[in-house]
């Protein structure tokens, strides 16, 4: 099947029969319902932009599996270059949305299962690598959206999943037998989960040996019987049903449409089970899909920061502020914060290492380093971007009011700018910053890909401090320093004694 377009996409989720709520009431239609549909714009996105000819080198890839060409969302990185273009990718497409777009959850989730049933494979002899390629060239071949499914509700977070009073906490395998197996429990939080075509349910952290029937990793079909979905409430997400300008951004999505994905007696064929009790693995599954996934923050937050500083730039200008000292220095001081993050995206991506599979993984270290910058300057140049903003941003009035006769013309007086500036300009502007910067999207830079507490666990546990200290010993001279032995032709307590002589000799 050919790469789809973005309105192909669209159609293609009318094909499917998913069993989705929201604000308490069925969705017939998820295509057709208007607060689901700049989400769904934002991931057709996606596929849009892999048929730009200025856009198709990043945006599409060479499948190793069949040699076609493929979107980049279904692809799994085989080169240093692969994992450049990913983070490249992403920051265009947050350039082209001001928003998550959603796919990246599941390419990450494609990238970590086909690194880790290879090594599974070579241990235990099992034949999950051969089966996950399987569903990766379906996946290729006919262009799909992947659901990356990690996190689970977690119930008690002091205990283990096997320690949890109610097994559903985690998401869990109820039954084995010759033909698959039954799913029970659930995933929060899944980006993308109502608009997408398959979910790729994966392990949420470490499992111990008593925690194997929570060690699980499977891919169904969205609609599969027993899904059910429960899409979240995000900041000011019904101002889209009021008002365009309102919304801020009204094309495209607030974050990236989470949902709660709860499975009751779902049933996975074998062909499609991944994982299925091998716990020892999970950690490195865990840790692999966190590795890719915080490699992107440094590349679609940034993207996100180039509209967020274009439009603090813009609504400075149409105040007559843009050249004064403090905003220049501002928006200087966004733009280093964001360059530095984009810097470290692309650090851990050529720093990246072939893995057994031949696949290729990010640098661990640099990609936790990349996510814990975000974290912290993600908040900050948007602080920022509301310091030029002014308290505009949150005070307002509705377009219904700037309509209303006798009242509008009054408002727009009170909100003009500089002379020749359209004054609902200036208002679909001040929404913008909001939308971007006020709510939904800021948690997101915090937990999206794992809290700060888990990046920097996995930068003290990668940062080589033992390394570090004989570095130190080293240069203090408690260790031996092999080339300073080298370069003065001699052992050192050698050079350190007739050293010693030579300054007792010296006249003072």
């Amino acid at each position: 099947m050919a790469l789809m377009t973005g309105r192909d996409y669209i159609e293609s989720l009318r094909e499917l029969q998913l069993e989705v709520y929201f604000m308490g009431e069925k969705i017939t239609s998820v295509v057709d319902e208007p607060m689901f549909q700049p989400h769904i714009n934002t991931a057709a996105m996606t596929y849009e932009l892999a048929h730009d000819p200025q856009h198709q080198e990043i945006m599409t890839a060479t499948s190793h599996l069949t040699g076609e060409k493929i979107n980049r969302f279904t692809h799994v990185h085989h080169s240093i270059d692969d994992l450049v273009k990913k983070v490249r990718m992403m920051r265009l497409l947050g350039q082209k949305t001001g928003t998550c777009f959603q796919r990246c959850v599941g390419l990450d989730a494609l990238n970590a299962l086909y690194a880790t049933t290879y090594e599974i494979d070579e241990k235990n002899g099992t034949t999950y690598h051969e089966r996950f390629k399987k569903h990766l060239r379906h996946m290729q071949e006919k262009d799909l959206m992947s659901a990356g499914a990690m996190t689970d509700p977690r119930g008690d977070r002091s205990r283990r999943p096997s320690e949890q009073k109610n097994p559903n906490a985690y998401l869990h395998i109820s039954k084995k037998d010759n033909d698959g197996i039954i799913v029970n429990g659930a995933k929060a939080h899944i980006t993308g989960a109502i608009n997408s075509h398959e979910i790729i349910a994966l392990p949420t952290r470490a499992m111990g040996e008593n925690d194997s029937d929570f060690a699980v990793a499977f891919a169904v079909p969205v609609d599969t019987k027993g899904i059910k979905f429960v899409f979240a409430r995000q900041t000011n997400d019904t101002r889209r049903l009021e008002s365009p300008m309102d919304a801020g951004n009204p094309k495209y999505a607030i974050v990236g449409g989470e949902a709660l994905i709860i499975f009751k007696d779902v049933f996975v064929p074998w062909e499609r089970v991944f994982m299925a009790g091998e716990y020892e693995f999970c950690g490195q599954l865990v840790e692999t899909f966190a590795g890719h996934h915080r490699a992107n923050y440094g590349g679609c937050k940034v993207g996100l920061s180039d509209v967020v500083i274009g439009a603090s730039h813009w609504v400075a200008d149409a105040h007559g502020v843009a050249k004064a000292s403090h905003i220049i220095d501002k928006l200087t001081e966004m733009i280093a914060m964001a360059e530095t993050c984009w810097s470290c995206s692309l650090a851990c991506s050529y720093e990246g290492r072939k893995t057994q599979s031949g696949s290729y993984n990010i640098n661990p270290l640099l990609a936790n380093v990349t996510k814990l910058n975000i974290t912290r300057m993600v908040y900050e140049w948007m602080r920022l971007s509301h310091d030029i903003a002014g308290g505009k941003i949150i005070t307002l009035p509705s377009e219904s009011d700037i309509n209303l006769p006798g009242i509008g013309e009054v408002i727009t007086e009170c909100f003009e700018g500089k002379e020749g500036v359209i004054v609902n300009d200036i208002f679909k502007m001040l929404r913008l910053v909001e939308n971007m910067s006020v709510g939904a999207g800021l948690p997101e830079a915090m937990h999206g890909a794992g809290s700060p507490a888990a990046q920097k666990i996995m930068i003290a546990r990668r940062s080589g401090i033992e390394r570090k200290r004989e570095l130190a010993e080293t240069i203090a001279g408690i260790r031996t320093d092999e080339n300073f032995e080298k370069i003065v032709g001699k052992p050192e307590e050698e050079y350190w004694q007739e050293t010693k002589e030579k300054i007792k000799l010296k006249p003072r």
